[in-house]
């Protein structure tokens, strides 16, 4: 099933934020909207409706995100790359 992508992406919204609420709409067309309580309500909607790419780039920024952890490494290694000069 083409929308296990977007599935999992109101998943990790719901944890990311601990709002249990959330919830996702797909219309016949495939397209797929960002509901807030109850699909009955129009006003619920928090997106548009979207492809299956787009719904699950929105649904990935929005609300809560969860800092990405830096690792001593990761942090000399970005720390380097700043001081480096293009190739050309």
């Amino acid at each position: 099933m083409r929308s296990t992508r977007a599935t999992a992406a109101v998943e990790r919204l719901k944890a990311r934020s601990g709002n249990p609420d959330y919830a996702m709409m797909r219309t016949s067309a495939g397209l797929f909207c960002l509901l807030l309580g109850p699909a009955a309500d129009p006003a619920s909607r928090l997106s548009d409706l979207l492809e299956l790419d787009a719904f699950v780039a929105f649904v990935n920024t929005f609300g809560p995100q969860i800092p990405r952890r830096m690792t001593k490494n990761d942090a000399a290694f970005e720390k380097q790359l700043v001081g480096k000069k293009p190739l050309v």
